[in-house]
């Protein structure tokens, strides 16, 4: 039994961070804590057979930890995707204009008119008067976050839609924006170097 759950627990850890890091939807992340709760468990058999009761009061801990992290993620955020989900279905069958969650505004897939694929939106800021689109972050050229790049596109450069983002100026022109610095973010388009009335 000690030997399974030495075995069990590090690749139940490793497997879990990895899911739970990738942040891939509400599911992915609440089954990461499915696995994390899993190793946790493993960990106090291990502490609990061996008599480390230091590593068994840690673990339980972390088992509760996992179990709220499950209810968040896979009944809480779950529940706010699939209905942010369910309002997009339905505005794609309506003869109204499709419509699109502003928290599914993050991490949608950029596409250049060609339909290369440019990057990924990591924020849109809206307007306090009225909560209209003023510019939407987008991050490129990266591999986990690793050598990512910042640039801010005016709505009124880019074409919504449910799934994707598709840029409306040439890719070339997307890469002579110039990047953001992480910790300053222009207060409006005008602070902007393109022009996009609100």
């Amino acid at each position: 039994m000690e030997d399974l759950a030495a075995w069990v627990d590090p690749a139940a850890t490793m497997i879990a961070a990895m899911m739970t890091a990738a942040n891939l939807g509400a599911r992915i992340t609440g089954l990461g804590f499915v696995v994390l709760t899993v190793g946790s468990l493993a960990w106090s058999a291990v502490g609990l057979s061996t008599s480390q009761a230091n590593l068994m009061v840690t673990n339980g801990f972390l088992t509760l930890v996992n179990l709220v992290g499950i209810w968040r993620w896979l009944s809480r955020r779950r529940a706010y995707e699939d209905g942010g989900k369910s309002a997009t279905s339905a505005g794609e069958r309506s003869a109204y204009p499709a419509l699109l969650t502003a928290s599914g505004i993050a991490e949608m897939p950029v596409v250049t008119r060609e339909g290369d694929p440019i990057g990924k939106t990591v924020h849109a800021l809206l307007t306090c008067n009225d909560a209209r689109v003023s510019y939407v972050v987008i991050a490129s050229d990266f591999l986990g976050g690793i050598g990512e790049e910042l640039r801010t596109v005016g709505k009124r450069e880019l074409a919504f839609t449910y799934e994707k983002f598709q840029l409306r100026q040439p890719r070339a022109d997307f890469e002579r924006l110039p990047q953001l610095r992480d910790e300053v973010w222009p207060s409006s388009t005008n602070d902007l170097e393109f022009k996009d009335d609100l």
